[in-house]
């Protein structure tokens, strides 16, 4: 998934890893250097739903003006939810 907006400077990485650390989801965020966020979640279609609403608007001080979604196949790879760096 690629977040675009005010989404960088607005503490949106550590916000995604609470929401997705509470919906018990595997995956990661990071920052890009063209000012979007990259995520990448893992967990019952239930779960990455809700995340996936939850982006779409993002914390208070965000501001989402764009999400595109990329569907891939589940892989197992994740156990946990990480931010990179």
């Amino acid at each position: 998934m690629y977040i675009s907006g005010r989404v960088q400077g607005v503490f949106y990485r550590s916000h995604t890893k609470e929401k997705a650390d509470q919906l018990s989801l595997g995956g990661w965020v990071r920052n890009l250097n063209d000012g979007r966020v990259e995520a990448v979640f893992e967990g019952t279609p239930e779960s990455v739903d809700q995340i996936i609403s939850w982006c779409e608007k993002g914390p208070p001080s965000s501001e989402v003006t764009h999400v595109d979604i990329q569907e891939e196949p589940h892989t197992g790879d994740f156990s946990r939810f990480s931010i990179r760096y």
